[in-house]
C-alpha cells in the first residue's frame, strides 16, 4: 500500500518573459525539495527523478505512479524586475484532486522568507490531509542576505546539475562569484566541493588536486553549517577514495543520512559500502530507500546493477547496466562494471572487442588495460596475458596509476598467484591504496576467498560492526494525562465555538484557539483520537450538515448550500467525505430521513 506521506515537487514553470530566468525557477524548486526533505517521516522524491518530467505532458496520475508518491506539488515562478510571483498547488495523485493552492506576490529581496512561508504551508496542509509531522517554527535557514550571491549560487547549481566537465567548470565560476559577494555563504562552498569531486573522480582533473580542493571547500561548508548533509557526503567520499579509511567513510555517510534522511545519494553510497563489506541485508535496505526516493535516476539504477553484480547475479546486473547505457551511452561507471559482468558470464571475446564500440572520452586507460588483461587471462591466452600484465605494471607506476594498480591484484587472483595477490594486499593496506576496498571483495577474486589470509585481511580492511549502534525508539510526544487534558479542551471548544464552520480553518488556527502547539495538536489528533486534521474536522461538518438538513427552516436550501454552510469549501470534498462517513450519498440520506 502506498504511503500517504510521500510527495514529489515537480519543476516550477518559468513564467518570466526571459528564458534566462530558467535557473531561478529550477533553483526555487530545488530549494523547496531540500527543505521538505528535512521533515521527519515525509518521503520526498529526489531532484533527479522529479526533474525527469520537466517540459513533458505526462499526467499527474502517471507521474505519481512512476515516482511512487501520493501527492504532487507543482507551481510556477514569474520574475519581473524586483517583483516575484510564485504559485503552488498540492494535488492528490489517486484522483488528480487539487486540494490546496496559493499565490504569493513579494519583493525579490524577501525570497528566503517566501521559501519558508511556502514550505511551512505545504507541510501544514500535508499533515492536515494525511497525518502527523513534527515541524520546526521555521524550515528555511537563511544562509545569505546577499541576493547577488544567492542568484550566482542558483546559476552554479543549474550548470553543475548538467554533469559534464564544461558546464561544471562554468558552475565553479558562478560559485566563486557567490563567494565574492558573501564569503560566509555555505552553499557556495558545498557547490564547489561537489564540482571538484566530480572532476577528480571522473578524471577531468588531476585526482590529488581535485580532491584537495574538495576537502578544502567541504571543511569550509561544514564550519559554516555543521548540519550540512552534503558536506558529510563529501567527507565520506574523501575518506574512501583518498584516505582509504573504510570505517571513517561509513561513519561520515551515516552522519549525512542522519542530517537528511531523504538524501538518496547518501543511501546509495552507504549501500555500496555495505555490499563491498559483504553485508547484503543492510546494503539492500539502503538501496531500496534510495530507489524509493529517486526511482528514475540513472545513478540509482547503476548502484542496483552493482549490487546484483556483487551478489553474483550477473545476467540481471548486465540487463540493468544496459538500461543505464541506453539512457546515457557515456555512463563511465556502467562501462567499468559491464565488462566485469561479461567476464563472469564467460563472454571473453565480447570483452576483448568492448572498447572498439564505445566513445574514447569515457574510457579510463587503467580500466581498459586491466579488463583486457583479465579477458585474455581467463581465455588462457598466455602471450597476451603477459603483455597486458607488463602494461599494467608500467601504468601502475604513473602518477595517477591507482586504477591500473588495482587490476594487478585481480590479475594475480585470476592467474592463481595467491602469494603475489596477498603481498599486493599487504602493501596496499600499508600504503593506503585508493581502490583496495573496492577490489578486495570483487567476485573476480573469488579464488582467494578460501585462503585463510583472506578473512584476516578482510577483518582489517572492513570493521563494520565497530560502528553499528542501535536506533533509539522515539519518545511519545504527550503523556496520557496531557492527552486527556488536551482532548477535553479540544472537544469543549468544538462544541461551544464551532470553529469547523469556518471553511478556512487550519490546524494552526485551531491550535492557536485552544492555546497548544501545532505539533501537539497534530500528534493528539493522529495518535490520541486516530484521525488526521481533515478527517476530524470534516466529521463535525458532516454532523452540522445533518442537523441543518433536518431543520425545517432549511427546507428551501440546496444540498450544496447546506454543505458550504457546514464549513465545506468544495462540493467534491463534501460528497466524498459524506459517503465515506455515512455509507450514503447526501441525497440518499435525506430520502431516508423523509
Amino acid at each position: 500500500m502506498l504511503n500517504n506521506k510521500t510527495i514529489a515537487v515537480l519543476p516550477f514553470v518559468n513564467m518570466s518573459s526571459s528564458t534566462e530566468n530558467e535557473y531561478f525557477s529550477d533553483g526555487i524548486t530545488e530549494e523547496i525539495i531540500n527543505v521538505l526533505a528535512k521533515v521527519d517521516d515525509l518521503k520526498v522524491t529526489s531532484r533527479t527523478s522529479s526533474f525527469f518530467f520537466k517540459d513533458t505532458n505526462t499526467s499527474i496520475v502517471e507521474i505519481g505512479k512512476q515516482l511512487g508518491v501520493s501527492t504532487i506539488l507543482e507551481g510556477s515562478v514569474r520574475l519581473s524586475g524586483n517583483i516575484l510571483r510564485i504559485t503552488a498547488q498540492l494535488i492528490q495523485v489517486k484522483d488528480d484532486y487539487h486540494f490546496w493552492s496559493e499565490t504569493w506576490d513579494r519583493e525579490l529581496g524577501n525570497v528566503f522568507k517566501i521559501q519558508d512561508e511556502i514550505s511551512l504551508l505545504i507541510v501544514d496542509k500535508l499533515r492536515e490531509h494525511f497525518g502527523h509531522f513534527e515541524m520546526e517554527e521555521h524550515l528555511v535557514t537563511i544562509q545569505t542576505e546577499n541576493l547577488n550571491a544567492y542568484k550566482c549560487c542558483l546559476k552554479g547549481r543549474f550548470y553543475k546539475n548538467k554533469w559534464n566537465p564544461e558546464d561544471v567548470k562554468l558552475a565553479i565560476s558562478f560559485y566563486e562569484k557567490a563567494m565574492e559577494y558573501d564569503p560566509k555563504y555555505s552553499d557556495a562552498y558545498l557547490g564547489l566541493a561537489d564540482s571538484y569531486s566530480f572532476l577528480g573522480t571522473c578524471g577531468f582533473m588531476p585526482f590529488e588536486e581535485a580532491w584537495n580542493k574538495t576537502l578544502q571547500y567541504t571543511n569550509q561548508d561544514l564550519k559554516l553549517n555543521n548540519q550540512s548533509a552534503g558536506a558529510y557526503y563529501q567527507l565520506s567520499n574523501y575518506s574512501f577514495f583518498v584516505e582509504c579509511d573504510y570505517n571513517k567513510s561509513l561513519l561520515e555517510m551515516k552522519k549525512a543520512i542522519e542530517s537528511n534522511p531523504n538524501y538518496a545519494d547518501a543511501h546509495q553510497f552507504i549501500s555500496f559500502l555495505y555490499i563491498i563489506a559483504g553485508d547484503k541485508k543492510k546494503s539492500k535496505i539502503h538501496l531500496d530507500i534510495a530507489f524509493n526516493l529517486n526511482p528514475l535516476s540513472e545513478e540509482t539504477h547503476f548502484f542496483q546493477a552493482y549490487f546484483h553484480y556483487m551478489i553474483e547475479e550477473y545476467q540481471k546486473a548486465l540487463e540493468m547496466l544496459d538500461i543505464c547505457l541506453s539512457v546515457n551511452d557515456k555512463n563511465i561507471p556502467a562501462h567499468a562494471v559491464k565488462p566485469l559482468c561479461l567476464l563472469k558470464l564467460g563472454r571473453y571475446q565480447e570483452v576483448i572487442q568492448y572498447y572498439d564500440h564505445i566513445s574514447t572520452d569515457v574510457v579510463i586507460e587503467g580500466d581498459k588495460t586491466g579488463i583486457l588483461g583479465l579477458a585474455y587471462s581467463m581465455k588462457n591466452d598466455v602471450k597476451n596475458t603477459k603483455l597486458f600484465l607488463e602494461e599494467l605494471e608500467r601504468q601502475s607506476k604513473e602518477p595517477n596509476g591507482f586504477t591500473a594498480d588495482s587490476y594487478l591484484f585481480m590479475m594475480y587472483a585470476i592467474n592463481g598467484a595467491h602469494d603475489k595477490a596477498f603481498e599486493w594486499v599487504a602493501d596496499s593496506v600499508k600504503n593506503k591504496s585508493t581502490l583496495l576496498r573496492l577490489r578486495y571483495t570483487d567476485p573476480l577474486v573469488n579464488s582467494l576467498k578460501s585462503d585463510s589470509r583472506y578473512l584476516e585481511f578482510k577483518n582489517v580492511i572492513y570493521q563494520v560492526d565497530a560502528l553499528e549502534k542501535e536506533i533509539e525508539e522515539r519518545i511519545t510526544l504527550l503523556d496520557d494525562q496531557t492527552v486527556e487534558r488536551y482532548t477535553n479542551k479540544l472537544l469543549t471548544h468544538l462544541s461551544f465555538s464551532k470553529p469547523y464552520l469556518d471553511p478556512k480553518l487550519s490546524l494552526r488556527d485551531l491550535a492557536k484557539q485552544i492555546e497548544i502547539h501545532p505539533n501537539h495538536l497534530s500528534w493528539l489528533l493522529n495518535n490520541g483520537i486516530g484521525k488526521n486534521f481533515n478527517e476530524f474536522i470534516n466529521s463535525y461538518r458532516i454532523e452540522a450538515f445533518k442537523m441543518m438538513a433536518l431543520d425545517s427552516q432549511s427546507a428551501n436550501l440546496t444540498i450544496e448550500t447546506l454543505a458550504y454552510e457546514s464549513g465545506f469549501n468544495s462540493k467534491t470534498v463534501f460528497n466524498t467525505c459524506f459517503k465515506k462517513g455515512t455509507g450514503l450519498t447526501p441525497k440518499q440520506f435525506l430520502k431516508n430521513q423523509s
